[in-house]
């Protein structure tokens, strides 16, 4: 009789310790689910904010980048009406052939729209720009923008701390 005691209480004492492991295990798996989950959340956000900039991280060549910078700080204050596209063009064309300067000026417009902030497009084009232009070609970007915002009918005034921050990343020293 000791002994069917001794082995139920054995049984017990299993039984006990195994659901003991049965609700540990539980335990760790929600754990690892909300860990999980949370790791999805960041990496999502990541993805999402990596999707947002992808018309620029895709910019390869300096004609697209400078194209996109302008068309991006012209259409800060609205659309890009046909008239300031024809503006626009017509810088372009001053660095690029005909059929460059349109892939580049239809791109730009493309992400532009893409991407609401122009400081945004600033903070990423003109980086890549100070790589691969020279200081005058820099210094010609700047009047290009310029150019590009004062034709037209209407020319428009672009903030002074657009161009001043253009300028800071483009490498100018600002006072």
């Amino acid at each position: 009789m000791h002994i069917l005691i001794a082995a139920i209480g054995l049984l017990g004492v299993a039984a006990f310790w195994w659901y003991r492991l049965k609700i540990m295990n539980d335990a760790a798996r929600e754990v690892a689910d909300v860990f999980g989950r949370v790791q999805g959340n960041v990496r999502r956000k990541k993805l999402r904010k990596q999707a947002a900039l992808s018309p620029l991280t895709a910019i390869d060549d300096p004609v697209v980048a400078a194209a996109t910078l302008i068309v991006a700080i012209v259409s800060e204050n609205g659309p890009v009406l046909p008239q300031r596209e024809a503006a626009i063009r017509l810088v372009i064309s001053e660095i690029a052939d005909e059929k460059k300067t349109d892939e580049a000026v239809v791109y730009a417009k493309w992400a532009a729209s893409q991407i609401d902030d122009a400081a945004i497009v600033v903070d990423k084009l003109a980086p890549f720009l100070r790589e691969r232009l020279d200081v005058a070609e820099r210094n010609d970007l700047l009047q290009m923008v310029n150019r590009a915002a004062q034709a037209g009918e209407q020319p428009l005034k672009i903030s002074d701390q657009r161009m001043l921050r253009l300028r800071q990343k483009l490498g100018f020293e600002v006072n």
